[in-house]
Formats: structure tokens, sequence, C-alpha cells
């Protein structure tokens, strides 16, 4: 059972260099790029907003506040979450990684709410699978005096209470921190994941920290492959001295065989046998020496059509892997074509597509999208509808759900619940929503005896 990994950190200034790391404008050593189109952003941006510094800029303006933010406030709180590497690279084997995001992202809008989650980054060309959130650190509670200031009593105008405020340190308490940590183990013990030990020296490494670490083990990995490279030649040296010394003494000694025998043989040359001792003795040496150079020969043969082969292996790989390559960038070509005269020829199938981003979004299950798209068939629902305009659910209960034809646009599509389109639907709602809000103010200030 491995880790739940969750870890926060403060972001000061506008904080444009990490969003540059997590949407991958830069790339980092440690991340594969043929993986980088499998990263995905969790959170669906409100209208206007591309991007997470755009993101950050739209909550702060949209949040209410009233205090001008101060230059060295911070603005954003990072968080990192996974699980250890060996668990969450089975829970992506097991088909669970959907689950997990859809899970972690539900517990940061639970916990610190969803208007202040702003994004959520997956990350899948790295080693571990990991999301990247970002929080701004809105509260709404009063702010904690100053023992200086408790002691100074000052007639100041009362502030209204529950007035939004940007507040990181409210967030990063150091017992909200470790409720975090076992709020998030809680909802991913599901996965296996639990909560680190408490307590534990253990600390995060930064990710500038990461890549010093590693490029000072690639300088000593690349010293390392000098000194080898250089024992290597030595060693290689010392043994064909050996070799040569070795072969130069044998043939010394069988040298000095064969006058040895000249020399005590030199008296009887001629009345005995020890001439032809000596021929047989020269031509024996000689027939070791023309082997020993076959065999060098042969060894050179060897070698050189090892390298051959080796080099005619290497070039048939690179030319199956540029065949390769080229197949599959015509294939895209080819789909791309293919899709585009299809948007060409069936105009709605883009309008198709958007309409079914759209029932996603609101919370429509696949089966009821595939109805509604396919079969243009209308539905009843119950239960509740998600407004990304209005970041609001709303209740409904036995309502006909159909999508039907633009009648002010061609090739458009239209949701429509009850007949009426679900745009219009949302703007009603909101405003009943908005209506009983004032009505439920207007009461309480009427039975606290307030006069307008």
């Amino acid at each position: 059972m491995g880790f739940a990994v969750l870890h926060l950190d403060k972001a000061h200034g506008s904080d444009s260099k990490m969003s540059d790391h997590i949407e991958r404008k830069t790339t980092p050593k440690n991340a594969d790029p043929t993986r980088t189109h499998l990263n995905r952003e969790l959170i669906e941006f409100p209208g206007g907003v591309t991007n997470r510094n755009e993101a950050i800029s739209h909550r702060l303006k949209s949040a209410g506040l009233t205090r001008k933010i101060g230059t060295n406030q911070v603005r954003a709180i990072r968080f990192i979450l996974s699980g250890s590497p060996k668990d969450m690279k089975q829970i992506e084997q097991a088909g669970k990684l959907d689950e997990w995001c859809r899970d972690s992202v539900e517990w940061m809008k639970r916990t610190y709410g969803s208007e202040n989650v702003v994004s959520a980054v997956l990350h899948m060309d790295e080693e571990t699978p990991h999301i990247h959130a970002t929080l701004i650190p809105i509260v709404q509670t009063e702010r904690r005096k100053k023992k200086s200031e408790k002691l100074v009593k000052k007639n100041y105008r009362k502030k209204p209470s529950g007035a939004a405020r940007l507040s990181a340190n409210d967030i990063m308490t150091r017992q909200k921190l470790k409720a975090y940590q076992d709020g998030y183990a809680l909802a991913m013990a599901k996965y296996g994941l639990k909560r680190g030990i408490v307590g534990s020296e253990a600390r995060h490494t930064t990710t500038a920290q990461y890549y010093r670490d590693l490029l000072n083990q690639t300088e000593d990995i690349q010293e390392n492959i000098g000194l080898l490279l250089a024992e290597k030649e030595r060693a290689e040296s010392e043994l064909a001295k050996i070799k040569s010394e070795a072969r130069t003494e044998q043939l010394k000694n069988k040298a000095t065989d064969a006058m040895t025998a000249i020399a005590s043989g030199v008296g009887s040359l001629f009345g005995s046998g020890k001439l032809k001792e000596l021929e047989q003795a020269n031509g024996k040496l000689q027939g070791e020496i023309d082997k020993r150079d076959n065999q060098i020969r042969l060894l050179n043969d060897h070698m050189r059509m090892q390298e051959e082969r080796h080099s005619t292996e290497t070039h048939c790989q690179q030319e199956v892997h540029r065949q390769e390559l080229n197949m599959k960038v015509k294939k895209i070509e080819e789909l791309n074509e293919i899709i585009g005269k299809a948007f060409k020829w069936f105009p709605v199938m883009r309008e198709m597509l958007q309409m079914e981003k759209f029932c996603k979004s609101a919370g429509f299950t696949q089966e009821m999208i595939d109805v509604l798209l396919a079969k243009r068939k209308p539905i009843v629902c119950s239960g509740k509808l998600y407004s990304t305009q209005h970041r609001q659910s709303f209740k409904i209960k036995d309502a006909v759900c159909k999508i039907e034809d633009d009648l002010t646009e061609e090739h458009k599509l239209v949701l429509t619940i009850n007949r009426q389109p679900i745009v219009q639907w949302f703007k009603e709602q909101w405003e009943k929503l908005e209506q009983n809000l004032r009505n439920s103010v207007q009461r309480e200030q009427k039975s606290r005896g307030f006069r307008m």
C-alpha cells in the first residue's frame, strides 16, 4: 500500500514561470515529448479565459476583494497531487486514472471551494502521473489580529463580516495543513493510497532543486565515463604489450633451442641425422608462425565483417523507423483530410461535436447523449444540470430534454428543457435563485428590526 502525495507551496508574484512549466511552453529535461499530448486541463475555464495566468487574474477580479492586493502578497497556492510511483502506475494500468483525477479535483473543490480552484493540469509526460492544481486563497473569515494590535485599542469603522479576503496564511496554518493531509488520504483510500507518516522529516524536493541535482548527477556520470574510457584504453594497451612480449619470448625460446641443437651436433653434422632434425625443427617453427599469421588474418576479417553487419543493421533500423514515421504522418494527414471533408460535406457534424461537449459539461451521461444526438429522441430527466456560465447546478424533475434544430440559424442545434432553450432555462433558474436570496435577506433584516 503506497502513499498519497499532497504538496502545497506559496506562489509569489505573477507565477508566470510555473505557468510555462505546467502548460509546457518550456520542456523540462525529465519530460518525454512524445507523451506531452496526453497532458490535459481538468478545470473548465470561464468564458474568455484561455490559460492559467488568465484564470488567476479572473478569480482575483471577480472575488469582490475590498483591499488592494499588495506587491509581495501571495496570490495563488500551488498544489501537487499524486501517489507513490508504483501505485500510480497500477492505477493507470487498471484504467482508473480518469476516476482518480475526478476524485482529486472534487476533493480540492469540496475543501477550498470550487470557485477558488482555477486550474488543475494532469501531467502524463513525466515518470509518475500527477496533477498541478492552482488555488486562489480567498477566505471570508475575519482577519486575525497581531498581538501588538490587540494591545492598542483604536476605534475603526467596523467592516462587514463575511467579506472576501485574500489570505494564504489563513489557508496554510499548521493545523489545517495536517487536516488536508488526513482528508486527501481518506479520499484516496479507495485506490490503495494511505497517509504519509505523521511528523516525518522527509521533505518535498522543489522543481529547481530537482533539476540542479539532475545536472550534478549528469556531470558526475560524464566524468566517470571519461575515467572508464581512459582506463579501458590503458588496459587494452597493456594487454597488447603483454601479448607481443609473450609471443616474442616464445619465439626466442624456440630459436634458442634450435641453436643449441645446432651447436651440440655441429661436430657430426655430416655424419648423422642432426641436419634433418634441424630442418624439421625449423619447418615446425615456421609452420607455427604461419598458423599464427593466418589466425590474425581471420580475426581481422571477422572484425571487419562484424563492423559491416552492424553498420548494415543500423542503417536498416533507421530506414524502418523513417518509413514507419512517414506512414504515421501520412495516416494523420489522411485522417485530417477525411475530417475536413466530413465537416465540409456534413456541416452539422461540427455542431454535433460541440453539442456533445456541452451536454457532458451539463451533466448528461454518454448514454443519454447518444439518445439525444444519434437517435434525436427526447428523454425524461430528474436530477441536476450544471451551468458553466453561472457555475451553479440547478435541480430538474421529470423534465423533457431534447436536441432540436435551431430555427434562427442553419446547421445549428439547440438543447431544450421542456421545449425551452437551455440557455434561457438556466437564466430563469438563476434569476429565481437570486430572487429567493434577496427575499431571504429582506426577511432576515425585518426580523432584526431593520428599516429600509
